[in-house]
């Protein structure tokens, strides 16, 4: 069954039967548990149209498989206008649920599995390409979510895959077999694995000759045979089922990561897109890397919207809006903000065509993207929290504001300004509270470290595609400098 709206997506999790684990117990009825439904909703604002400027234009796309209109999430880049599309889309999503909602793994890893498949098979004479173009009209004819899978655990991060005293420590390939693959292993920080209908799966690194059983590839239903999924916890996360939804700070849309663990799941052959071409891996991990690293410009700096907002409000609500202090405080932000969303930009607009027809991001301008994003969200939450001041950890429980009792006092004793409601204070600053140290953080601040890869990766990548060499004879001519 096609989904066309929130309530089809919906009903289709709750048709999976999956291995899921929260809080060491197996459940049920996973999209209607407390702890994952704020995460399901948020993914469900990726089916529906609102009344934002050109929602219809950024979440849906036309395919260049079959003419069909489609999520973008489903989409294969064209052009450097769906690129910019694309960054769109996720700042207005960001600016609805105030957090990660989920689908763009599993956009950039099926973007670069597109142009890597095509060039595989020019390369080893394989037929990755047909398999994956076979595989992308069928998510896009059931608009399905997909979930992007790449870090593993790594064991010993000072030894290769090959070098590990367990070779699951990454992904491989177990056995193989006439009509497909046996994969066993683990990816762990898989954010929307328990709101995904399906897992796309990728290398981690590039790998050596000696690795090929690693360099591995391929797309599987979540609900397969030998897969179990592990909640993982985020800071106040049980304030989700506490019945004490001021509390929580952003009770109706969230995030959610798993570990993802794979004992001998069997994948035919025709949802296999890299089985051992270990010269492929590098080019994976890189195109997804710079797809990714792109996403960061446009969600990051949507949620960044919802806290400067917030932040604006808070200062209002205490009487400090006017000081000048506060004022350039809130103007830095936005400025912080603004960057992440040019880079974002930029790295969309000076995109190229690659052989396969697929349009890639500029790499250099995405991990410049990255890198700001490890650094400005941090910054932006840091004066989010001066402005706010010390209340933001010391708030009481909702019962508080509940009890007849305290009730009255915590309304005479923690008002701001005498005609904003002591509650309606509250009820911001449990925003801020949760975007930068409650359950928002995880989306907002740890992803933006680790997302798409740590600060030192795109150090790496930067200075391999800056062409420094061009920069020094640029000096030396201006100079007049032979030598």
């Amino acid at each position: 069954m096609k989904i066309n709206s929130a309530d089809d997506y919906l009903e289709s999790l709750r048709s999976l039967e999956r291995n899921v684990f929260v809080r060491g117990e197996r459940i049920s009825g996973t999209p209607d548990h407390p702890l994952i439904r704020p995460s399901v909703n948020a993914v469900s604002e990726t089916f529906e149209e609102r009344d934002e400027e050109n929602s219809r234009e950024l979440l849906f796309a036309t395919s260049h498989l079959t003419g069909n209109e489609i999520s973008r999430f489903t989409h294969i880049h064209q052009s450097t206008s769906d690129l910019l599309r694309k960054v769109l889309m996720q700042r207005l999503l960001a600016r609805r649920v105030a957090t990660c909602f989920q689908r763009c793994v599993g956009m950039d890893g099926l973007n670069a599995l597109y142009s890597v498949t095509y060039e595989c098979d020019a390369a080893h004479h394989t037929n990755y390409h047909e398999r994956l173009k076979n595989y992308i009209r069928f998510i896009q004819e059931e608009n399905l979510v997909v979930e992007g899978a790449m870090t593993d655990v790594k064991g010993d991060r000072g030894l290769r895959p090959s070098e590990q005293s367990d070779p699951d420590m990454f992904l491989r390939i177990a056995k193989r077999k006439d009509d497909g693959i046996i994969v066993r292993g683990a990816k762990a920080h898989q954010t929307g694995a328990l709101n995904s209908h399906e897992i796309l799966v990728m290398p981690t690194a590039g790998m050596r000759e000696n690795e090929a059983q690693y360099a591995v590839s391929f797309a599987i239903p979540a609900d397969a045979p030998g897969i179990t999924f592990i909640l993982g916890r985020q800071p106040s996360d049980t304030r989700k089922i506490e019945e004490s939804p001021l509390d929580v700070g952003n009770p109706t849309y969230g995030s959610q990561e798993a570990l993802v663990i794979f004992d001998d799941v069997f994948v035919p052959e025709e949802r296999v897109f890299l089985s051992g071409e270990y010269d492929s891996s590098g080019a994976m991990v890189e195109r997804f890397a710079a797809y990714h690293r792109q996403s960061y410009g446009g969600c990051k700096a949507g949620v960044g919207d919802i806290l400067i907002g917030a932040t604006k409000l808070v200062s209002e609500y205490q009487g400090i809006s006017r000081a000048s202090h506060v004022r350039d405080k809130i103007t830095e932000m936005i400025h912080l903000n603004e960057t992440l969303f040019s880079c974002g930009i930029a790295t969309s607009v000076l995109g190229r065509k690659t052989p396969s027809g697929c349009y890639l991001v500029d790499m250099l301008l995405a991990n410049v993207c990255k890198l700001n994003v490890t650094r400005f969200p941090f910054e932006i939450s840091r004066l989010a929290q001066d402005i706010a001041g010390g209340l933001l950890a010391t708030m009481p429980f909702q019962k508080d504001f509940e009890n007849p009792e305290t009730a009255p006092l915590l309304e005479k004793y923690l008002r701001g300004k005498s005609e904003i409601p002591t509650i309606e204070r509250i009820k911001i600053m449990k925003l801020l509270e949760n975007m930068t140290m409650g359950c928002g953080a995880a989306a907002y601040l740890t992803e933006s470290i680790h997302g798409a890869g740590s600060p030192q990766a795109q150090r790496i990548m930067i200075e391999r595609l800056s062409n420094i060499d061009e920069k020094v004879r640029l000096a030396k001519k201006i100079a007049g400098i032979d030598w």
